[in-house]
């Protein structure tokens, strides 16, 4: 199945457009999960158990697994593999981008290796290292558009001719397997919807509501009816995660 018809079916079956982002701390893994063999896959099973039925998509952000070694990428293959069993799509937060050989290589890793149903990566390099990981064309690609880090300013806007403009019109011409998707910070509402402008019904990844304060209402609106919308930390971390994506759903809805 295409990544696509699998985030739809998502979306319909769970009436939802809400991604839970799986950024894991282990720092900030609560007390009462026992630190059995693998603490990180503990802890992010408890959150699929919770939310399996409240959300459209997950997004591990692959260097909070890395950075704990091999434990840490045997939690993320277990993550995906667990959320998979519940037929929700992941989304492989990784943002890769190299010259084609390396690029394949990583799409290698991340749809073969990990199975993981998409993949974020950066257009920096343009159109050949794109193309290894959209060949795979099951599966989604969703491309850096405009981040929503403040950092986004020196290269993304303030050109006469924004470089995000140009990623969405790039994008738009790269989609001839029909499996892209861009990523648009919430922090930048108004030109979310310069890009859902260029890019039509394409999937758009929006990470930022939540911890980072991004205009929830105004990402719903201008995000389109593939908008993913991303919380992280203010979901996992919470006392009930349950009742937060539920709550977070919600506000989702009456949005639509």
């Amino acid at each position: 199945m295409k990544f696509v018809d699998l985030l739809d079916r998502t979306i319909k079956k769970n009436n939802s457009l809400l991604c839970v982002g799986l950024d894991v701390d282990v720092e900030r893994i609560p007390k009462d999960i026992p630190a059995g063999k693998n603490i990180i896959f503990d802890f992010t099973r408890r959150i699929i158990d919770q939310t399996n039925e409240l959300v459209c998509a997950y997004k591990p952000n692959s260097a909070f697994y890395e950075r704990y070694g091999l434990v840490g990428i045997e939690a993320l293959l277990k993550t995906i593999e667990y959320a998979h069993k519940f037929d929700i799509p992941v989304i492989l937060d990784a943002k890769r981008g190299d010259i084609g050989h390396s690029s394949e290589a990583y799409a290698q890793a991340a749809f073969q290796y990990l199975k993981a149903d998409a993949i974020t990566v950066s257009p920096y390099m343009g159109a050949d290292s794109i193309e290894p990981f959209t060949r795979h064309e099951d599966k989604g690609v969703f491309i850096l558009c405009l981040t929503s880090n403040p950092g986004s300013a020196d290269l993304q806007t303030g050109l006469p001719h924004p470089l995000y403009l140009t990623v969405a019109e790039k994008v738009k011409q790269w989609n001839v397997r029909g499996n892209c998707g861009v990523v648009v910070g919430a922090t930048k509402p108004d030109q979310l919807k310069e890009v859902h402008d260029i890019v039509g019904d394409l999937p758009i990844l929006i990470p930022g509501v939540g911890a980072q304060g991004g205009d929830l209402a105004l990402s719903v609106k201008y995000g389109g009816k593939r908008a993913i919308i991303n919380a992280s930390r203010s979901i996992i971390y919470a006392a009930d995660p349950k009742a937060e994506a539920e709550k977070l759903r919600t506000e989702i809805n009456q949005c639509r």
